[in-house]
């Protein structure tokens, strides 16, 4: 009987040094969780047994407990590089349409040749798929996807509005707006520009002109040129003004001797340098404070775009009052102090963004992002009961529990770190101890089968 105890004891401690073993062998790989040897006595009784007399049968190993505690952040510089804070498990599925599920704390992820999100072993990442504004539309399981990264260009969005603010000097003398001429720069007082995209997201340039009316007090003409073509400014009612053959009275014009007659509209201010009215080229008062230009037409968008895009030229008035980001007549240099558009080019994918709650966001140059899909997270009642994979990877089982799926910061769900990998939670110090502590039973245990053999020996050596 005793060499039965006494062999039990070895191969307890054999099994309690294979596990400390494993642990340090792992230390340094990402989402590995420690496992600890849980060990029970052995005791054989039976109802003619006399318990006080009762001799132990050895030991039994009960369990290889896997330990679930959270593992230290190493922060990286890849944002496909994840760790989980908290409860959670990332789901991967080693073929597109494959059911086989397998869980995960080990987040290096990348992408592989088609843009699909992967790890080492080529298994892909699962989530769920997301609405326009970014909100999920399922979070069941059995609806995840392999997250695809997309790699399409961000669409273009034409311009359709200039916000423009600015000071015009008011003791600059008045040129003749009949002389105007873009390409002489003596017969316009100021000028400025801003890139404006077409509906393709093909760039062009708006020039404004500054004229200060010689005849009139603190007025200004302000014509526009898109790609130095000059362009005219419709009237008050959105219709083309009229400059063929020859402009009406009413009509404002500038250029007419030059051959480059175009309409234009006439900013006013006040005796103080306050703006105070544009004045449409058919004499009208705008009521918005705004200016449209004519459709730009094929004369200038020859690539194609919308012929019918036109701009809308914002002075920004506030008619209350109370605003001074506007158009002044102040006696002070021309200086632009807010110049924008609400257009954009052709955009190309610089990266992605993944935040806390798990949801990646393509990044285009051109400034915009669309939500792609939110990282899908898993739990278990039990997770000691997960079947332990290579890899550093579990399955389900019957102990377990069944998977349930949710977003990351809801529930009992841990948050997403986005380049960050979750290391080892094996404390090699205490695995080292334990190494120590494994190996005196182990050879504790063999002394005990060397006594019990000398023993025998004895035993048989008598005559």
């Amino acid at each position: 009987m005793s060499f039965n105890i006494a062999l039990s004891g070895v191969n307890a401690a054999q099994l309690d040094l294979d596990v400390t073993a494993n642990n340090i062998a792992n230390v340094n790989t990402v989402g590995f969780k420690e496992s600890r040897a849980e060990f029970g006595d052995v005791f054989a009784s039976s109802l003619l047994s006399g318990g006080s007399a009762q001799v132990g049968d050895g030991v039994l190993t009960q369990d290889v407990a896997q330990q679930f505690s959270q593992g230290s952040l190493e922060f990286t510089d890849a944002a496909l590089d994840l760790a989980i804070t908290g409860s959670g498990f990332f789901a991967t599925v080693p073929e597109l349409d494959s059911q086989d599920f397998s869980f995960t704390r080990a987040g290096q992820f990348r992408l592989d040749s088609d843009n699909f999100v992967v790890n080492s072993q080529g298994d892909h990442l699962l989530g769920f798929p997301v609405n326009a504004d970014g909100t999920s539309a399922s979070v069941a399981l059995s609806t995840t996807e392999p997250v695809l990264i997309p790699d399409s260009s961000g669409s273009p969005s034409a311009t359709t509005e200039v916000d423009l603010r600015a000071n015009l000097p008011a003791g600059d003398s008045g040129l003749d707006p009949d002389q105007f001429n873009p390409d002489d720069p003596t017969t316009f007082n100021a000028a400025t520009s801003v890139t404006i995209f077409d509906s393709l997201g093909d760039s062009h340039v708006q020039t404004f002109y500054f004229i200060s009316d010689p005849a009139a007090t603190n007025e200004w003409f302000v014509a526009v040129a898109i790609d130095d073509e000059l362009v005219n400014i419709a009237n008050d009612d959105g219709t083309p003004a009229d400059l063929s053959p020859t402009p009406p009275a009413t009509t404002t014009t500038v250029g007419g001797s030059t051959g480059n007659l175009v309409s234009a509209a006439k900013l006013q201010f006040s005796a103080g340098g306050d703006f105070i009215g544009i004045e449409s080229p058919n004499g009208a008062t705008s009521t918005d404070f705004t200016l449209v230009t004519e459709a730009l037409g094929n004369t200038i968008l020859t690539n194609g775009s919308d012929p019918n895009q036109t701009i809308t030229i914002d002075f920004n008035l506030d008619t209350t009052g109370a605003s001074t980001n506007e158009l002044t007549q102040f006696a002070s240099a021309f200086e632009v102090t807010s110049l924008e558009q609400d257009g954009l080019p052709v955009g190309r994918l610089t990266g992605i963004d993944i935040g806390p709650d798990g949801l990646i966001r393509a990044t285009f140059s051109n400034g915009t992002s669309d939500p792609v899909a939110r990282i899908a997270l898993v739990r278990f009642a039990n997770e000691q009961g997960l079947t332990q994979q290579s890899n550093t990877q579990w399955q389900e089982s019957i102990l377990s529990g069944e998977a349930l799926a949710g977003e990351a910061t809801t529930g009992t769900f841990g948050e997403i770190n986005s380049s960050a990998l979750e290391q080892a939670n094996v404390n090699l110090t205490a695995e080292l101890v334990d190494l120590i502590i494994a190996q005196r039973n182990f050879q504790a245990n063999s002394r005990a089968l060397e006594v019990n053999n000398t023993l025998n020996q004895t035993i048989l050596n008598i005559r």
